[in-house]
Order: C-alpha cells, then structure tokens, then sequence
C-alpha cells in the first residue's frame, strides 16, 4: 500500500509536474492518480521509475512509501 501522503510530499518537493511523471512511466495522469490514491498498484517496473525521477535511494524510504 503506498504511503500517498509521503509521495506526494516528494513529488512537490522535487518540483517535478504530475503530467511528467505519468508519461515518464507510460500512463495517464488519471492511472497516475489512481495509483497514488492506492486504488491501483504501482508495477516493480513503475516503482524502480519513480524512485529514480524522485531520487529515492534510501530503501527504507521506498519501502516506506512503496510497501508501506
């Protein structure tokens, strides 16, 4: 289960636009949205993503938002 609240705090940090993000991983911005919103999952694939965009290299923290 992602923890949206940490996500959304590191993607406002990092200043990058949700509509970036989305086509960064191949999806729409509403998938995008779902996925934060943990109505969808995010895919290994889509995780490896966003933590590089995100610069997320302490696996804690992924795993805190990611498998939270």
């Amino acid at each position: 289960m992602t923890d949206t609240k940490m996500l959304e705090e590191l993607i406002d940090k990092s200043g990058l636009k949700r509509g970036f993000i989305a086509q960064a991983l191949n999806i729409s911005n509403q998938a995008l949205y779902n996925k934060i919103r943990n109505i969808t999952e995010f895919k290994p694939s889509e995780i490896v993503i966003m933590c590089k965009l995100l610069n997320i290299t302490d696996l804690t923290i992924r795993e805190q938002i990611f498998f939270g």
